[in-house]
């Protein structure tokens, strides 16, 4: 059995629901170049099978922001996704904020063990702080999905060796991320193969 793990490269190439921007580096493309090199890794394991909410780096969903965010839960739930995974890069006002965190839809919950796998799997692969996992049920596409989900914020736009490891290591960020889907997997299910 395949394990099906929906993979969101979080927000559009342009707006309505465009990412963030930092010295010129654009969150949604980011977002796309780790999600294309993930599932890739996913691909390659007999273990998973993978679907992308942008299989191309133009793909625009929705014409709002809830169209956009309620297209991509939709998605995964049409496909009958087991996990849900959407990929951000953050920011912050201080440039001296740095490294990876998720967040979840509820504590001690398979979301909540997923995030603390691929939050440690990032900060394995890219030396990044681990910051931990946190609790966000106002976040749509935690809420609006019906299998266990994360939104990871891979590093901070803002701080630069975030931003250079993003930009020039995306397959740090998409081989963490793998590892962390496996261990999970791993630990859960014994699915260690």
């Amino acid at each position: 059995m395949a394990y099906k793990i929906f993979i969101d490269q979080g927000h559009n190439p342009v707006n309505p629901n465009a990412g963030a921007e930092f010295a010129g580096v654009r969150e949604q493309d980011v977002n796309f170049d780790v999600g294309i090199r993930l599932a890739e890794l996913l691909e390659e394991d007999p273990l998973f099978e993978v679907r992308l909410s942008r299989p191309n780096p133009e793909d625009q969903l929705g014409t709002d922001n809830a169209s956009s965010l309620r297209a991509r839960a939709d998605m995964a739930n049409n496909w009958g996704a087991d996990f849900f995974i959407s990929l951000h890069c953050n920011t912050n006002n201080s440039t001296e904020i740095s490294g990876t965190e998720a967040y979840v839809y509820r504590a001690e919950s398979a979301g909540s063990r997923m995030g603390v796998q691929v939050v440690w799997g990032i900060h394995k692969a890219t030396g990044l702080r681990n910051r931990g996992v946190f609790v966000r049920p106002s976040l749509a596409v935690l809420r609006w999905t019906k299998m266990p989900a994360v939104l990871v914020e891979m590093g901070f736009l803002t701080h630069t060796t975030d931003r250079n490891l993003l930009v020039c290591c995306p397959q740090l960020f998409a081989q963490g991320i793998y590892n962390g889907i496996k261990a999970y997997y791993c630990m859960q299910y014994g699915a260690c193969k």
